[in-house]
């Protein structure tokens, strides 16, 4: 299919590089994105990145606090949009909206549907433990992520990635896989994929507090706990001064007795590592990153602070 009128929706970084390679071969004649927000030490607003990102290009950007508005809808509709393609925008798009392209809305979306719809894909299959993920370009329905599948792209989840490798790899991912299935659009339209009810798995949004360390896990669930949140909002626990991020984390290649408590502090390893017992055996730690610090080597940290072995990672939580 030859060029398109394009408009796209989004909020995050995420969105930007599907942006960049849909701009250069297609006629992207606006950008949907949510307001501004406050941020900062002045508390000023801020555009969110894929606003900031469709200015410096040129691109005519609005940012309504809701597509069900009326006028809203009339604007979008006065474009003549062949399609919308939306990319993790945080607004719903009500029926009215779906309705209003000429060939309907796509979504590119973070996993391999039906697995992990909803807000946070990337983390919750990194947490699960999952060995691989996805992307996917479905075509839009009112329901939460469950429109039929135009396309779909696999990338394992390997031991080493945590949540921003993944975002990073997918987002470039997401790029090349809506470019293809734009260049084939008719065809990908025929042959879409209704989803089925099986395998269907919800990625609730995060929140500062799922990502508190629970060291009565095992260490590797809490491995894959860490790498979910890192870099944000980042895996957290009690320390003597206030939280600790912990931002990387691997098990213990070596077995050990449980002879102490989950949370316990269990020395250091031949690399200056920190070592904490879990509900199972000792998750080692290299980086970490203490309240109001930049992050630093665990061993850095230790050799600041009196911390023995046997001593608990609990105490100030107020920073």
């Amino acid at each position: 299919m030859g060029k398109l009128r394009i408009v796209y929706m989004g909020s995050p970084d995420f969105a930007i590089p599907g942006l960049d390679l849909l701009a250069q071969k297609h006629d992207v004649c606006a950008v949907y994105t949510q307001p501004p927000r406050r941020s900062g030490r002045g508390m000023q607003e801020q555009h969110v990145p894929l606003a900031r990102h469709a200015l410096e290009m040129g691109l005519p950007v609005q940012w309504p606090i809701s597509l069900h508005d009326k006028d809203v809808q009339q604007e979008l509709a006065a474009y003549d949009a062949d399609l919308f393609i939306v990319v993790a925008y945080g607004l719903l798009l009500p029926q009215a909206v779906l309705n209003i392209p000429r060939y309907g809305c796509l979504n590119g979306h973070a996993s391999l549907l039906p697995r992990w719809r909803g807000a946070a894909p990337i983390q919750r299959a990194i947490e699960a433990g999952d060995s691989e993920t996805g992307m996917s370009v479905m075509l839009m329905e009112a329901g939460l992520d469950t429109g039929p599948v135009l396309a779909t792209r696999p990338i394992a989840i390997t031991p080493e990635m945590n949540a921003g490798d993944l975002h990073d790899a997918l987002a470039s991912m997401n790029a090349a896989l809506l470019d293809e299935t734009l260049a084939s659009l008719d065809e990908a339209l025929l042959n879409r994929t209704p989803q089925t009810d099986k395998g269907v798995t919800y990625a609730a949004k995060i929140s500062s507090d799922d990502a508190h360390i629970d060291w009565q896990k095992s260490a590797a669930k809490l491995a894959c706990h860490i790498r979910a949140y890192t870099p944000y909002p980042g895996a957290w626990c009690s320390g003597p001064k206030g939280r600790i991020r912990v931002l990387e984390a691997y098990q213990s290649p070596t077995s050990h007795n449980i002879t102490t408590r989950p949370g316990t502090f269990a020395g250091q390893d031949d690399k200056g590592n920190m070592q904490i017992m879990t509900g199972d055996g000792i998750l080692c730690i290299p980086r970490v990153q203490p309240a109001g610090k930049n992050p630093m080597p665990a061993k850095n940290f230790l050799n600041g602070i009196q911390l023995v072995i046997g001593d608990t990672l609990a105490g100030d939580d107020s920073a």
